[in-house]
């Protein structure tokens, strides 16, 4: 069943269009990689999904009973972020802001879906810890497990393993493909075409061109020729 369909999508800001005429669809159970050059509106598109910012033309449709509040995100980290002064405990919880509507405090159950989340992330012994005294890796889990407080079906994850050393990233990989497999949709943004190509399912690669489709039919593809090592690929993703 299709999640999300977005139809001849224009993205930009201010009326200026960095992405357009783009088409595609994310069904239950996908696994996409959204990659492309730098400037070539992966995190627009990213923003524009979850409503942050107005598509300057196309449509958006949800399916599988979801909404734009019901979507777990991880974002970019920014320094100030990083260095954030809450708790871990904190941080989790506010997950379930949009469970909570107008009510001013968190139920039991969503308390124990915070604890699980952070148990399911392996983050259970940093509960009281601050958050700006974690390494990067241990952030992200945290980020994470925020995340998975407010879905049960979709996570958009913008750079997840930006600025993480090589044992961080192949690990917080694992984690995501691990969700994917309990059923959870993910569509990532991602600068490592080798990862994609690795652990997703479908690629969505943006730029001056656009391609959409399976892992399979993007090997075939005149961008695995031009994009892919070993397969003469000279430009990078």
């Amino acid at each position: 069943m299709a999640q999300l369909v977005c139809s001849d999508l224009t993205l930009g800001y201010e009326g200026h269009a960095v992405l357009s005429g783009l088409s595609f669809s994310v069904n239950a159970g996908d696994y996409l990689c959204i990659v492309g050059e730098n400037g070539s509106g992966k995190s627009t598109l990213m923003k524009t999904v979850l409503g942050l910012q107005k598509n300057l033309g196309g449509s958006i449709r949800w399916g599988d009973g979801l909404r734009e509040n019901e979507i777990g995100y991880l974002p970019q980290q920014t320094i100030v972020q990083r260095d954030f002064p809450a708790t871990v405990w904190e941080i989790v919880l506010s997950g379930c802001q949009a469970r909570c509507g107008k009510r001013p405090w968190y139920t039991k159950e969503e308390k124990e879906l915070a604890r699980q989340n952070m148990e399911k992330m392996g983050i259970t012994s940093f509960r009281d810890r601050s958050y700006r005294q974690l390494s990067g890796g241990q952030q992200q889990r945290v980020l994470l497990a925020r995340a998975l407080c407010a879905t049960r079906k979709l996570l958009l994850l913008d750079e997840p393993v930006s600025g993480l050393d090589p044992k961080v990233t192949a690990e917080m990989y694992d984690l995501i493909e691990s969700l994917n497999r309990e059923g959870i949709t993910v569509m990532m943004v991602s600068h490592d075409l080798a990862a994609a190509l690795r652990y997703a399912t479908h690629i969505l690669h943006v730029g001056r061109e656009v391609f959409f489709g399976s892992i399979e039919d993007y090997r075939k593809s005149d961008f695995a020729r031009r994009f892919l090592p070993g397969e003469g690929g000279t430009e990078h993703a």
